[in-house]
């Protein structure tokens, strides 16, 4: 079976590497000469590795002489292939006595959101293009005895983009993202769930991948908290353990809404913690101007007066009120009066907007205007 699986992968890569300088070929400008010898050199040797390094030069190349379909095509091969070598370098899934599989620990996206879509502090940005210059130049820097930082903690309210960011990691770096599932985690006996972490951590070891842990106070809790049981605090020093563990090339990422609960042992895990505030009234501006482009739409409204309007919200609540105006615009075509649904839509927003308060284990439902 391996080798049979190691034809397959070979004749993949000599596909891709065809189907790269096919499309290279119809360009009037060549890529440099040096970079098409190496995608050839090593998708011929099934280096998968380096083939996937030069060609992610080769697309960064690309995209700086204003390539941009090009860049894009590549960048589709590369998750492709990606896609393909992860399936098959994937070892067989078990099973527990619980019937609870490996892959049934997580759950595995190809991600599309990318690094440069999102609105973020320019401080962050240079944050995240260091991490990942340091992740795709791994080599250099293990050369120097060096391993790149593998771990960042994401910390801020919810709906401002901690999980967003995380997918756009992973898609800087053309690896999936495999989100943990607490429900398939998290076991009623003792020790089930140190064991199924352990299995997770095992499974993750064998790809390139960024493991997300959202809500990480989840797992990650102070282990000093005198209403915890001892299992907790087994499974935060089993977690902990774990993480150590791990090799440069498996990125961990953990989100938080709740730093203070956290371990204070977890925060010293972690190389990169990056605080993601709300959104300023102008960084709503930029999303709504984001919006219009990416839908190819207008709301009626300066994107400065809606952000004027809805200042204090979430991405995720701007996002809402923005397809929420966009889906009212689409339903009433032909009528294209957009300026009238989008005021009407601020009214019913205002009126209408929902703030969900934990109180005393109870859902307070209020109003709001924004």
């Amino acid at each position: 079976m391996k080798i049979i699986s190691s034809i397959f992968r070979m004749a993949y890569y000599k596909t891709t590497c065809h189907l790269l300088l096919k499309i290279l070929g119809g360009k009037k400008i060549m890529a440099r000469a040096d970079l098409l010898c190496e995608l050839i050199k090593y998708g011929l040797v099934n280096d998968s590795a380096n083939f996937r390094k030069a060609t992610e030069a080769l697309c960064a190349e690309e995209r700086s002489k204003q390539h941009t379909v090009l860049a894009a095509k590549i960048d589709e091969l590369l998750k492709r292939s990606h896609k393909a070598i992860a399936k098959d370098n994937v070892f067989s899934p078990t099973t527990n006595r619980g019937g609870t599989s490996d892959q049934n620990l997580f759950f595995e996206k190809i991600p599309q959101k990318r690094l440069d879509h999102l609105i973020l502090p320019n401080h962050i940005k240079l944050i995240c293009q260091d991490f990942i210059t340091e992740q795709n130049r791994s080599d250099l820097l293990q050369s120097y005895g060096i391993e790149p930082r593998n771990k960042i903690l994401l910390i801020g309210p919810p709906g401002n983009g901690k999980t967003s960011l995380a997918e756009a990691i992973s898609e800087a770096l053309m690896i999936p993202l495999l989100t943990v599932r607490y429900e398939n985690i998290i076991g009623s006996y003792l020790g089930e769930t140190a064991s199924r972490l352990a299995r997770l951590f095992e499974y993750v070891k064998t790809r390139e991948c960024v493991l997300f842990f959202d809500e990480f106070e989840t797992l990650g809790k102070e282990r000093g908290d005198i209403h915890e049981t001892g299992e907790i605090k087994r499974v935060v020093s089993s977690l902990l353990m774990q993480i150590d563990t791990l090799p440069s090339y498996v990125i961990v990422i953990a989100a938080t809404n709740h730093d203070t609960l956290l371990d204070k042992a977890a925060w010293r895990r972690f190389q990169i913690r990056i605080e993601i505030p709300k959104p300023t009234r102008n960084n709503l501006e930029e999303y709504y101007r984001f919006f219009e482009k990416e839908k190819d739409f207008k709301f009626g409204l300066q994107p400065s007066t809606l952000a004027k309007k809805t200042s204090g919200i979430s991405y995720a609540e701007a996002e809402e009120f923005a397809l929420l105006v966009y889906r009212q615009y689409v339903l009433s075509l032909p009528n294209d009066n957009v300026k009238e649904i989008t005021e009407k839509a601020i009214r019913n927003w205002q009126s209408q907007v929902i703030i969900a308060h934990k109180n005393n284990g109870r859902l307070e439902i209020c109003q709001t205007d924004l």
